[in-house]
């Protein structure tokens, strides 16, 4: 009797034995998406803006606020808008002598806390504008994370970052 055969009791066995297999492999694919879906669901990204600017081929900081309600931390690894040709993530450093910013792989994003992007601490810079910003313009940019996914996020543009 072949692999194929499904006559007989051996091929009924041989049925029963693959239907196991693909719905222990369906429940697995299931749980798995359920735990990818809710780490994203999990993350919510608000309050996303850059200042407003009449140059072209600027860099400006990306400022936003991101709510991680996961019992697991997260890490934002990559911004892409499409007014700018490049993104890094920044940490302002406060050692010896006056603040420097200093470009960091990923901005850590803790458990079951809210997180502030802002100019002085943890940021995006947005490197080589392509256009001119105009204050009340908004523009959709998306936002990676380590765990979460991306999460495409309406950015605004203000006087006042």
């Amino acid at each position: 009797m072949t692999a194929t055969a499904t006559s007989g009791a051996d091929g009924a066995r041989l049925d029963r034995g693959r239907i196991a297999f693909l719905v222990f492999g369906l429940v697995a694919v299931l749980w798995l998406t359920r735990g990818f879906a809710a780490a994203g669901e999990a993350l919510q990204v608000t309050n996303a803006r850059v200042p407003a600017s009449d140059q072209i081929g600027i860099d400006l900081p990306l400022v936003m606020t991101i709510r991680n309600d996961a019992a697991e931390a997260d890490a934002l690894l990559r911004v892409r808008c499409p007014f700018a040709n490049f993104a890094v993530r920044h940490t302002v450093d406060r050692g010896e002598g006056a603040p420097a910013m200093r470009e960091i792989k990923s901005i850590p994003i803790p458990e079951n806390k809210t997180t502030e992007l802002k100019n002085d601490g943890h940021h995006v810079m947005l490197l080589q504008t392509r256009q001119k910003l105009v204050d009340g313009e908004t523009f959709t940019c998306a936002v990676v994370f380590q765990k979460g996914g991306t999460k495409e996020t309406e950015v605004q543009v203000s006087r006042t970052p």
